[in-house]
């Protein structure tokens, strides 16, 4: 029996690169850290389920914040599920990440439920501006 309301978002974009070049941003932390507002080598990636991550995120003002979890799914260039330790809570906050070639571009899903409102408008609102880094970085031509 689950407590839980359902508070989640599904935001999807279109990408002008490749599902692998896609995939890669995700998964490869020299990349990550490129888009995804990471301190410089605080990115430590075991892309396979049951692999751990983790990443110090630095927000606008300057503050730092650590992050923690693992791959709860893989299947390259379609799905990453990941999980994000959150404090408090024994069972982690799942991303699920969904990839589909459209031609030479990407159509990327990122579903997310929440345990409140608040929680899922502010990780919404952080998932919206890792996409708009993502697709800027994948643009910028250099992402390999």
């Amino acid at each position: 029996m689950s407590t839980r309301t359902d508070f989640s978002y599904t935001l999807t974009r279109t990408l002008d690169a490749p599902v692998d070049s896609v995939w890669r941003a995700w998964t490869t932390p020299e990349r990550y850290e490129r888009w995804a507002y990471t301190a410089p080598g605080t990115v430590e990636m075991d892309v396979r389920p049951g692999g751990a991550w983790k990443a110090t995120v630095v927000t606008p003002d300057g503050g730092e914040f650590p992050l923690t979890g693992s791959y709860l799914d893989v299947d390259v260039d379609r799905l990453l599920v990941i999980g994000m330790d959150v404090p408090g809570r024994t069972e982690p906050s799942a991303m699920r990440v969904e990839l589909d070639a459209d031609g030479p571009r990407t159509r990327i899903v990122v579903r997310q439920s929440c345990d409140t409102a608040e929680e899922r408008d502010g990780a919404e609102q952080g998932t919206a501006l890792l996409l708009d880094s993502l697709a800027a970085f994948l643009a910028d031509g250099t992402h390999g």
